[in-house]
């Protein structure tokens, strides 16, 4: 393989016992800057390797979305010569990530107490529903019923209707994130205090933490949040409206955006109307605002009136679709679809460090049996 520049992380070593998603997701990403990361799935391998269609060679796609650049090994952890695999492997590894629930790796003997005496400059981070403890400690947590726990989808949808599901798995995908955050703030203090210390990242936790501005809100005013559709709660224009074709997404978030807005559409005097000449006015009044500016956009094409009014200094875009999306130039500018041999497509890493970048060695499916020499992990 071509040497690539080392990543950020060249050198850790992160042992992934993790399946589903949160937990690949956070492996995935150490692995894109450079980790070297060994997956460790069951003998019948991570359950998302069945969450299709589509399927290539039997593999789902959800599996190639999150296990990039990791190599595998299967070991059976209810076996104790298995375990003891694992932690040869541990002995010489910087991160465990794994999302077992909780009690599971304790009745193996390989919990936090027991690793951190034996491996004491071991990171290990778990991925977990609650925590631990607490009204809802120990219990196994779901993406979408999250969603509906932690009151994201109560304020997901349209006013007039049932409360709605973010249709992508948003809580796992943060709680990945604030997975490999932590792991990251982690290997920072063990710079200083040589010692390794315990993560977790919770999606209950996750969830809630993405309530903003309606906790804000709430936290000030008291009064329950609710369904907005694709209006901001807060400001407005900030929402999808009607053109001719085509609907587009108006994100004015001021009032100088505002008053451009008005003046290309060649009503002026609404920025200047009381009704709409502040922010707080516009968010107030929004049903009229939007009825006014949708009985003057009748006439404009929407992808053509997105581009020029984003040229003029008006934050607003077309709806795409995915394939759209994934296509799009910039898409292609920014890096953000990879490709690698064997027919690997994926999205690309979107933290863009400039003299380390992210890298793109193992294609998922990668088997290897041991860590690579630290020196070489990045060959």
């Amino acid at each position: 393989m071509t040497p690539l520049t080392p990543g950020a992380l060249a050198g850790i070593r992160v042992v992934d016992l993790s399946r589903i998603l949160g937990g690949p997701l956070c492996g995935q990403i150490l692995g894109d800057h450079g980790a070297d990361v060994l997956k460790i799935e069951p003998p019948q391998g991570d359950d998302t390797r069945t969450w299709g269609p589509p399927f290539r060679d039997g593999v789902a796609s959800y599996y190639f979305g999150l296990n990039r650049n990791k190599r595998i090994m299967k070991l059976d952890l209810t076996a104790d010569t298995d375990r003891e695999v694992l932690l040869t492997l541990l002995a010489d590894a910087d991160v465990l990530i794994e999302n077992f629930k909780t009690g599971t790796l304790e009745k193996w003997g390989l919990g936090f107490d027991v690793l951190s005496q034996r491996f004491p400059r071991l990171v290990h981070c778990r991925v977990s529903g609650f925590g631990a403890d607490g009204p809802l400690g120990g219990l196994p947590g779901y993406d979408a019923a999250i969603q509906a726990m932690a009151g994201i989808m109560s304020i997901n949808g349209e006013a007039d209707r049932e409360p709605l599901r973010v249709g992508l798995p948003v809580v796992d995908m943060v709680t990945g994130l604030n997975a490999a955050l932590g792991v990251l703030l982690a290997l920072q203090e063990r710079e200083r205090s040589g010692r390794g210390q315990f993560v977790e990242s919770a999606l209950y936790d996750s969830g809630l933490s993405l309530l903003h501005p309606h906790a804000a809100n709430w936290f000030m005013s008291g009064k329950t949040p609710g369904r907005t559709g694709n209006a901001h709660p807060n400001i407005y224009p900030y929402d999808t409206v009607a053109t001719a074709t085509d609907p587009i997404f108006l994100a004015v978030g001021n009032d100088r955006q505002f008053r451009i807005l008005c003046e290309y559409l060649g009503v002026a005097e609404l920025a200047d109307d009381e009704r709409f000449a502040t922010a707080g006015a516009r968010s107030v009044n929004r049903a009229q605002l939007k009825g006014t500016l949708e009985s003057k956009l009748a006439t404009w094409d929407g992808k053509a009136l997105a581009d020029e009014l984003s040229a003029a200094g008006v934050p607003c875009a077309p709806v795409l679709s995915v394939p759209d999306a994934l296509t799009h130039p910039h898409t292609a500018h920014r890096e953000m679809v990879v490709e690698m041999p064997g027919g690997y497509k994926g999205l690309g890493a979107p933290v863009k460090l400039s003299r380390t970048p992210a890298t793109y060695r193992y294609a998922p499916l990668t088997e290897g049996n041991q860590f690579l020499p630290r020196e070489a992990a990045n060959d």
